[in-house]
């Protein structure tokens, strides 16, 4: 399988910097990343790919027994990383993606040197000791409406990830979005993400690590910004000035300036 078609791979950017990837989370594409790539293309070399089922990614690649679990999806993107020779890459991960990438440097510990969290989440649903932000019911509530209407669903909950009510253009972008997602390759990314448990796999992260939590947020609330960085072994946790899951479309000045900061202090 050609990696650049079935990820949909696009490289941008400065050739000569260290190579940044770009991940994006559920019912999303790489296309939620504009305005962060403009912020990096001087002095970076910026990869951006669509997991398989999302944005323009080949469907044909789509397997329900591989994107069953997060290793599947961290498999991708090892497997760009590889088809692309990176070495030390930063990986950039937004919401569940942030522990793909968690999962992906652990695979190919000489392919990803660095880690940037955005609004991550190792674990959605509470548990004693530990607050996810919703409980096993909601989460049941949640799967089971968007498999009996996911546009219907979309519709509801993108605004609501979202937030920002007083930008509506913001949620309506995040609604067809996740529009535009194979309902059933949806229902199968939205069960791995949802009723993930990624919380031990955090006390293995050996690279240098920005954690960025939004001030409110529905999908991440604050204490979860507070256990991964406290999981992490010398992470470096930052709260945005923002509000919504999506900062880096809702506040992308602040989340930028953030991951240029990190990234700098890498060199």
């Amino acid at each position: 399988m050609d990696i650049d078609r079935r990820n949909n791979v696009t490289v941008t950017g400065n050739p000569q910097g260290r190579t940044v990837v770009l991940a994006h989370g559920f019912g999303c594409d790489q296309n939620m990343w504009r305005l962060t790539v403009p912020a990096l293309a001087e002095d970076y070399q910026v990869v951006l790919f669509d997991y398989v089922g999302s944005g323009r990614s080949d469907p044909s690649a789509f397997s329900e027994d591989r994107y069953a679990s997060l290793d599947g999806y961290a498999r991708d993107v090892a497997e760009v990383c590889e088809a692309l020779d990176l070495r030390d890459a930063a990986f950039v991960g937004h919401s569940v993606s942030a522990m793909i990438g968690v999962l992906a440097a652990g695979m190919a510990p000489e392919r990803i040197g660095a880690l940037v969290m955005v609004a991550p989440s190792p674990r959605y649903i509470d548990d004693e000791g530990y607050r996810g932000g919703f409980s096993a019911q909601d989460i049941d509530e949640l799967l089971e409406s968007l498999e009996s209407n996911y546009l219907g669903w979309s519709a509801a909950m993108a605004p609501a990830i979202m937030g920002n009510t007083d930008r509506p253009e913001l949620g309506e972008e995040l609604t067809n979005s996740f529009c535009a997602t194979d309902p059933d390759m949806a229902r199968v990314f939205a069960r791995t993400t949802f009723l993930s448990d990624s919380r031990d796999d955090l006390k293995g992260v050996r690279v240098p690590t920005l954690v960025l939590e939004c001030t409110q947020d529905v999908i991440a609330p604050r204490e979860v910004g507070a256990f991964v960085h406290q999981a992490i072994p010398g992470s470096k946790l930052v709260t945005l000035d923002a509000t919504g899951h999506c900062p880096h479309l809702s506040a992308p000045e602040a989340t930028n300036e953030a991951i240029t900061g990190f990234l700098a202090s890498l060199r």
